[in-house]
């Protein structure tokens, strides 16, 4: 890893947790991905659905604005097509099933000093690690 990749982690890393704090602090709200999505797409509350547009929407803007300043990144996914559908609902199944995602749970439940989230985090990061090993070194 160069030394501008580890900056540009870092400085990705701490501006989440700074969002995060911003969130948290200015309407209240834990900065989930999968809960501000899926408010979004089920809930009816008409005040509610402003926040979760716009977060939504920086989100995405993010990704255009890092991909204008540095470029194409080097990604090279490992799946296409129907792998990636199945992966995308099984991901979407265990948001459901935690009660949250990781960042939900990893840097807002974890910084809150949570323990559901603290068993959410090693319970996920574990499966990850399991899948991993398992895709890589047994198939």
């Amino acid at each position: 890893m160069t030394n501008v990749h580890t900056i540009n982690a870092l400085s990705g890393g701490a501006l989440i947790g700074l969002a995060s704090v911003f969130m948290l602090a200015l309407i209240g709200r834990i900065a989930g991905v999968s809960g501000i999505l899926g408010g979004l797409i089920s809930d009816s509350r008409s005040g509610d659905h402003l926040w979760r547009i716009a977060f939504i929407l920086g989100l995405v803007a993010g990704a255009l604005i890092c991909r204008i300043f540095l470029g194409p990144l080097p990604v090279q996914l490992q799946a296409e097509g129907l792998q990636l559908i199945v992966a995308g609902l099984l991901v979407g199944f265990g948001t459901r099933l935690g009660s949250g995602c990781t960042s939900g749970h990893g840097v807002c439940g974890i910084a809150r000093l949570s323990l559901r989230s603290l068993a959410a985090t090693v319970t996920f990061m574990g499966a990850a690690m399991v899948t991993v090993y398992v895709t890589r070194h047994l198939l």
